[in-house]
């Protein structure tokens, strides 16, 4: 039986798109209510169900990321069981601070598919950028110009469906970017449509926490005065000069306004990413943080020496030799700094994705074994007793804190009201937040804010320790 089905009852389906491409939009992505993008298989036939589940990065009929590699990269290259194969790892960084500033990280990822645009390698990028529809949406890019003003992050669901779909024969080469299941369902589907192969020749991967939907931005610019009606635009990193490169700020502009509203991360409710809120049920499946079937990943350089940057920098792990020749002749010409690291360094800059994608995968693996549900095969073997007490508790606490965000923000759009969110998920946060520091310091990151903006606390290096004390709490 097609495993399609079941990847979607068990809440497993990214929104990846590949499944639709690869059958000719006979199965569509839809929105749901909660703003993900889900494949629909009502009314498709059996076949085309068969396609989808040899694409879906999360079925059963579908080969894992260790196999893909295998098949796509080179014996030679060196393997580490956490970042996958690899030719290089390095940080980097592009050496205008004019274009790093408009930049999530470093700069890296556009740099490398402006190379690939200006050297011929590529004639178009398909990648995520501002959508007329939406906030964010794949789209293609054929020039610099293009691929510039659709850099940063965007914490949005998307689907490469469309976009794919609309490139499919046209006879040109595209570079692809996405996620890491992202990256593996277009693997995937460059080979049940072999003419896409030829076109499909670059893949650039993304170190992922999780993906969101988009409650995520419509909660932050609430919280910054723009309802979700009324959401025109987001920035989600505003960076700041001479700040940690971490402490960044969110931002959104209003329909009709050209004013934005800002607040700093650390200050809104939901975007503590260890919280998970709004993550896809796919990413409780996932184990893949660095892209492993990617050409070349980027992620946050999230480590001593570079944290401190607050232009940003990423880690930079290459699968390529073209690629690796890119950036070797960046460095050459001053166009980009680069910084060797270590397999062991990389991996520490995801610490905490680690401890989600691999110990809190086997415990939600056991425990919906041990419940009588699906789930998919995965490197990561189930196993409740992987960690101790409390991690289990932190990792079960977590993934419902995350569901319950869903249904939780949607009867509060649908009634207007953001105090209505906040009622239900506020103890929920609290009860994670002293689970994971303990009774003392638990409650001196939840009653922190309020401290530091307190008019008895007047010591102005005290209250700005208060003000960071809640990031404290990853969650993962």
């Amino acid at each position: 039986m097609p495993s399609i089905d079941d990847v979607l009852a068990g809440g497993a389906c990214s929104g990846c798109g590949a499944c639709s491409v690869a059958t000719s939009g006979r199965i569509p992505i839809t929105l749901t209510r909660y703003g993900a993008r889900q494949a629909s298989t009502a009314g498709a036939s059996e076949s085309d169900k068969a396609i989808a589940s040899r694409v879906c990065p999360f079925a059963r009929d579908s080969p894992d990321e260790d196999a893909v590699s295998a098949e796509v990269f080179p014996p030679s290259l060196d393997h580490d069981e956490r970042i996958g194969r690899f030719l290089k790892v390095s940080a980097a960084q592009v050496a205008s601070d004019d274009y790093v500033i408009d930049s999530s990280s470093g700069g890296m990822t556009s740099w490398f598919v402006g190379r690939l645009l200006a050297e011929g390698d590529v004639d178009g990028v398909i990648h995520v950028g501002r959508n007329e529809d939406d906030l964010f949406g794949y789209r293609v890019s054929y020039d610099m110009d293009a691929v510039l003003g659709n850099r940063k992050s965007a914490y949005y669901a998307t689907s490469f469906a469309d976009a794919v779909s609309r490139i499919e024969g046209d006879g040109r080469r595209y570079a692809i970017v996405g996620v890491p299941c992202f990256i593996t369902g277009a693997r995937h589907l460059v080979r049940e449509r072999p003419a896409l192969a030829d076109q499909l020749v670059y893949f650039v991967g993304l170190v992922c926490g999780h993906l969101k939907t988009d409650a995520f931005a419509q909660l932050l610019a609430w919280q910054v005065g723009v309802a979700p009606d009324q959401l025109a635009e987001v920035d989600f990193r505003v960076k700041h000069p001479h700040r940690d490169a971490q402490d960044y700020s969110f931002a959104a502009r209003r329909r009709g306004r050209a004013e934005w509203a800002s607040k700093p991360n650390r200050r809104l409710f939901g975007a503590n990413w260890g919280h998970a809120m709004f993550q896809l049920g796919a990413c409780d499946f996932c184990d893949d943080i660095f892209a492993e079937t990617a050409d070349v990943v980027l992620g946050d350089a999230w480590l001593e020496g570079f944290r401190q940057d607050w232009r940003g920098t990423n880690v930079v792990i290459t699968r390529s030799p073209r690629l690796q020749e890119i950036l070797d002749a960046g460095e050459d010409s001053g166009a980009v700094r680069v910084w060797p690291l270590s397999p062991d360094e990389a991996a520490k800059s995801q610490a905490g994705n680690f401890r989600h994608r691999r110990d809190g995968l086997a415990v939600r693996l056991a425990d919906d074994i041990a419940e009588g549900r699906w789930v998919p095969l995965k490197r990561v073997q189930p196993d409740a007793e992987r960690v101790g007490a409390k991690r289990r508790s932190l990792i079960r606490q977590r993934r419902a804190l995350s569901r319950t965000s869903h249904t939780a923000f949607a009867a509060a759009r649908e009634a207007g009201s953001l105090r209505a969110f906040m009622r239900v998920m506020r103890p929920k946060v609290n009860a994670y937040v002293l689970t994971d520091l303990g009774p003392v310091m638990g409650r001196l990151t939840i009653y922190a804010p309020w401290l530091a903006r307190s008019r008895f606390v007047r010591n102005s290096f005290v209250r700005s320790i208060l003000s960071r004390a809640r990031t404290r709490s990853t969650g993962t």
